[in-house]
């Protein structure tokens, strides 16, 4: 068996940032991740972050990814990779890795799991070709695998629209993004650059059938009218890859496994662990942040772990109150100002409400 003083699941933003802040209060940490290296989404954001200084603006996802990488593994942070986390209860997780079974007690448990992306279903959906948004992100940035010569984007939130990009960058015809509203869902700096490559915009439309035998070959499109196909608006365009951006769902099994409490948010992604402002679940000494908290951005996700993690050191007393209390009242201003704006201010009152029924149940 293992112990330490805070066990994280999850190696990427929000796992991350939370082991940094962990180890430099002098905790013993154990960071796993299922993948082959840490860092998760930020070494597939290869487009640039903005916003604050504080949030690195105008320094690539891939670039802050690899500080942080280096600062936890300054920090003496223990990282366990191809290792997947199975088992949660009381103080102490299991994993399995290529080494075998093993327990990990902590005093301290921070799930950073992330979310899975989300599928829809038409004809065809199941043909080779057709994938999440983060599969083909994962093959460009990651692997270096072009998925396909043309490629047809279902979703124009900020996922889409910044793979289509991506994909464009590394060689792919991008055919065209559909989008069942009658409005593009993601930023305007995104869109924009969409624009000036002349990709076609297929707005207030959805995919009926995806055609080939046995891989994609050709797309059938309609228009939409309160999200339902307009009979007689069937149009066909020629594609090898169908990509879906449709969203995210918090992998948040972990905190149902551990016994925490759950709220449902349609606009952070669904099933919800409650917690409150310290990011702590109604299971003492259970943390989350990032996506499992509610689908944000990676931002969002690294302050969330930064809160999460000094939480934890503070709760175990590793971290004078004064000292806790002064750096998370800075995490959360910095929070407050990434979900300002007509994206992040739904965010911020769902996040709100959250905070309310968390502290109502504990009353």
């Amino acid at each position: 068996m293992i112990q330490c003083d805070v066990v994280i699941a999850g190696a990427g933003p929000a796992g991350l940032a939370a082991s940094i802040e962990a180890a430099k209060a002098g905790a013993s940490v154990y960071l796993v991740d299922e993948n082959h290296k840490p860092g998760g989404q930020l070494f597939k954001q290869i487009h640039k972050f903005f916003g604050s200084h504080e949030h690195r603006a105008g320094t690539r996802g891939v670039k802050i990814g690899e500080d942080m990488c280096a600062e936890a593994r300054a920090l003496g942070v223990t990282v366990l990779l191809n290792t997947v986390v199975f088992n949660i209860g009381g103080d102490s997780v299991h994993v399995s890795s290529p080494v075998g079974i093993e327990e990990i007690k902590a005093k301290a448990i921070i799930l950073g799991t992330g979310a899975m992306e989300n599928c829809l279903s038409f004809k065809g959906w199941d043909k080779p070709g057709v994938m999440g948004a983060g599969a083909a992100q994962t093959m460009i940035n990651i692997n270096r695998v072009l998925p396909g010569e043309k490629v047809l984007m279902l979703g124009s939130g900020n996922v889409g629209l910044i793979v289509s990009y991506q994909l464009l960058q590394a060689g792919a015809d991008v055919v065209g993004i559909v989008e069942a509203m009658p409005k593009i869902g993601g930023y305007a700096v995104h869109a924009g650059k969409i624009r000036r490559e002349g990709v076609p915009l297929f707005l207030s439309h959805t995919i009926l059938e995806v055609k080939g035998d046995p891989e994609v070959s050709s797309v059938v499109l309609a228009q939409v009218e309160n999200f339902a196909p307009i009979p007689g608006t069937e149009f066909e365009v020629e594609a090898d890859t169908v990509c879906l951006a449709v969203g995210l769902t918090p992998l948040a099994e972990l905190a149902w496994m551990a016994g925490a409490n759950y709220t449902f948010s349609g606009k952070l992604g669904g099933f919800i662990p409650l917690h409150d402002e310290n990011m702590e679940t109604t299971v003492a000494g259970l943390y989350v942040a990032g996506d499992i908290a509610g689908i944000e951005e990676a931002s969002t996700a690294i302050d969330e772990g930064r809160l999460a993690g000094v939480a934890a050191v503070q709760k175990i007393g590793l971290m004078a109150d004064d000292q806790a209390e002064s750096l998370k009242a800075v995490i959360r201003e910095r929070l407050g100002s990434l979900r300002k704006g007509p994206f992040g201010s739904a965010r911020a009152e769902i996040k709100e409400s959250i905070l309310a029924e968390r502290r109502a149940l504990c009353l």
